[in-house]
């Protein structure tokens, strides 16, 4: 027996146990899917091959031990994984005579769920298999998981919790704090995990059931026809099909076919046994059970050059490592970028430009860097931000893993938000900007100020090369752009930013103020005799335009512009002087915004939140129960419908 092969074992578990903590219990990956899978099997082959288990292997073991401040859950049984294998024929001679239900491997985190009575009593994670974690509270706010079923004995129920890709970008872009999440899983996680049960409830996640672990009287033995009860019953459950021998390869490959069209994350397919008795008569080895096996698909993988390493800017500071290579064609999509994630990565791969890289898609959807054969080593470590200019750092978290970070608190990378706020609608108005379109501007260095975004011509060549983009998309976004430069100077003020300088105020101090020359130059006491500007916004306005960096931006802003006349305001309406307070769906406006400019043209306030100082609350459903309803009924300010706006605007 080799001291290598024992010594190899060692550093094998050494390296899984500590990319099992960082996935399981930080939500950070040190390492992609695949090389876990290879580490592991390398690590079971030697275990194989010597008769040795070590202690604490990594084989012998699920997940990673919990270490949050949530309360730990003893589970009645060890939760164990189960084997997988990427060979259809090993399915085939796995189910042998027997039929089995077929279904999605989900990505997400398992819980487990206890009902009593019909009530749901307990929810907990998977943990490390043995012990999880507390998260009744949460359950209580994920779909798909019914808080009454009408069933009066005890039930388990075991799924998973995940993430829906669009609700994964809409609240990844809305992160402000910290590094933004790798991938679904990891928000799921973070989310789910969360001490507010008030997150889980504003992230959207999703519960699956895929497995009836037990339910008091109930004798249905199918497999799939449990899953359909518990649908019946009101719960999500996970998509699968029946098969035989005979079908289970035309079964996996229509499941490769939907991949692409997944609107969740998954990372392979998982096949039970449909006779449940049958599968638990079986039982389990020291590690999995043996009713039912997990699919993986074997990564198509091509070979191509490195040709340069991008460095996004995030709003966090990070800057993300990204490599461009030579096209390759892979799952029938040509891909030429992949990220590389953090700078420990970079330096693993031994990065240099020119090397040979072999590419994969994780879960055939993702590109990844699978290996790095020349591995020269020579990649340069940017010295400086590519947004800012600013000296950057290298920064190692507790997990030892190290990023890259732009130090600076005012690079553009850092405010989105501004830019944001700059494009939208009742600002500036650059239709189709979004924040995904702005963020990778920002990262390229391609915007740093608003003027900026008039000046996108200077970079043509590149941004049609970048990810989500064409000269199709360009020439919409550069139209949109160029559409914008014509504009009514209260907009402009509006785009500023300016703290609690609204769409409102801007206007009543441009319908005062006329030119550019004159409103940057007002005073506190100028804007104060405005009706409607107090001294809070009149010294917020103040400060803004005091400072010199300021000044130069709208400077610049300027002089791309075309400032037309801003339309009258109709002073001798109806409405003219009152304030009015929107809340609810409308059906006469196209939306609330358009009800509110009508408003503000014709001389009236529209507030946002219900005061004394309210002259109107226009609701259509009189008998909400909204605080804005609660509110005005307190204050005696008249609830109204749109019609009765329209006949008050006519009287």
């Amino acid at each position: 027996m080799a001291v290598n092969d024992i010594n190899r074992m060692k550093e094998l578990n050494e390296l899984l146990a500590k990319a099992a903590d960082a996935y399981y219990n930080t939500g950070v990956e040190i390492m992609s899917d695949k090389q876990y899978d290879d580490l592991y099997d390398e690590l079971e082959a030697l275990e194989k091959k010597t008769g040795i288990i070590l202690s604490g292997s990594r084989t012998q073991q699920v997940g990673y031990e919990v270490s949050s401040s949530l309360k730990k859950i003893r589970h009645p049984s060890k939760m164990l994984s189960l084997d997988k294998t990427k060979s259809v024929d090993e399915l085939k001679s796995w189910l042998g005579s027997h039929k089995g239900f077929l279904s999605w491997k989900l990505d997400g985190l398992t819980l487990v769920l206890t009902y009593e009575e019909g009530k749901l009593v307990q929810a907990v994670t998977r943990g490390n298999g043995e012990i999880g974690e507390d998260i009744t509270a949460n359950a209580r706010h994920i779909k798909g998981i019914p808080a009454r079923i009408p069933f009066s004995g005890r039930m388990v129920v075991r799924g998973e919790s995940l993430m829906k890709y669009k609700d994964f970008e809409k609240v990844n872009s809305e992160i402000d704090e910290g590094a933004k999440y790798k991938n679904p899983r990891n928000l799921c996680v973070g989310t789910v995990r969360n001490l507010d049960s008030r997150v889980t409830a504003e992230r959207n996640i999703n519960f699956f059931a895929f497995n009836l672990v037990s339910a008091e009287g109930y004798e249905e033995n199918s497999f799939s026809q449990r899953l359909n009860w518990l649908e019946e019953l009101g719960f999500q459950r996970v998509y699968g099909v029946l098969v035989d021998s005979d079908t289970v390869e035309g079964a996996v490959t229509d499941f490769e076919k939907a991949i692409v069209e997944n609107e969740f994350p998954s990372d392979g397919l998982v096949l039970m046994y449909d006779d449940v008795a049958y599968g638990l008569s079986l039982g389990e080895t020291s590690h999995a059970p043996r009713n039912g096996i997990a699919f993986k698909w074997r990564d198509e993988t091509a070979d191509t050059a490195l040709r340069e390493v991008e460095w996004s800017a995030s709003r966090t500071g990070l800057l993300n490592p990204v490599a461009i290579f030579d096209p390759v064609e892979l799952e029938g999509t040509t891909v030429s970028r992949a990220s590389v994630h953090n700078l420990s990565i970079v330096k693993q791969l031994r990065l240099g430009i020119g090397d040979t890289l072999t590419i994969f898609k994780a879960n055939m959807i993702i590109p990844q860097v699978l290996e790095n054969k020349t591995a020269s080593g020579t990649l340069e470590i940017p010295s400086v931000c590519p947004v800012c200019g600013a000296a950057t750092e290298v920064r190692t978290s507790d997990d030892d893993v190290e990023t890259l970070v732009c130090p600076n608190k005012d690079c553009a990378a850092k405010h989105i938000g501004k830019f944001e706020h700059f494009v939208q609608r009742d600002a500036m108005n650059i239709v189709g900007m979004s924040t995904a379109t702005i963020e990778t501007l920002i990262s390229e260095g391609f915007v740093r100020e608003f003027r900026d975004f008039y000046h996108l011509d200077d970079h043509k060549a590149k941004i049609v090369t970048l990810e989500g983009f064409g000269e199709k998309s360009y020439q919409k976004l550069k139209d949109a752009v160029e559409a914008s430069r014509k504009t009514e100077l209260s907009r402009v003020l509006y785009s500023l930013g300016i703290p609690n300088i609204g769409r409102q105020a801007s206007r009543l101090i441009c319908g005062t103020y006329t030119t550019a020359e004159e409103i940057e130059k007002l005073s506190t006491a100028e804007l104060t005799a405005i009706d409607g500007i107090g001294e809070v916004l009149a010294s917020d306005y103040v400060s803004f335009f005091r400072d010199s960096r300021n000044l130069e931006e709208f400077h610049n802003l300027l002089a791309e512009l075309e400032i037309t006349e801003a339309e009258a305001v109709n002073g001798e309406s109806a409405i003219a002087g009152k304030t009015f307070v929107i809340t609810g769906s409308v059906h006469i406006w196209k939306n609330r915004n358009e009800l509110k400019a009508f408003i503000e043209q014709n001389g009236g306030k529209a507030a946002g939140s219900v005061s004394s100082k309210t002259d109107y609350l226009i609701n259509n459903d009189s008998t909400s129960n909204s605080s804005k309803n609660k509110t005005a009924k307190e204050l005696g300010v008249p609830i109204i419908t749109e019609e009765e706006f329209q006949a008050l605007m006519q009287s």
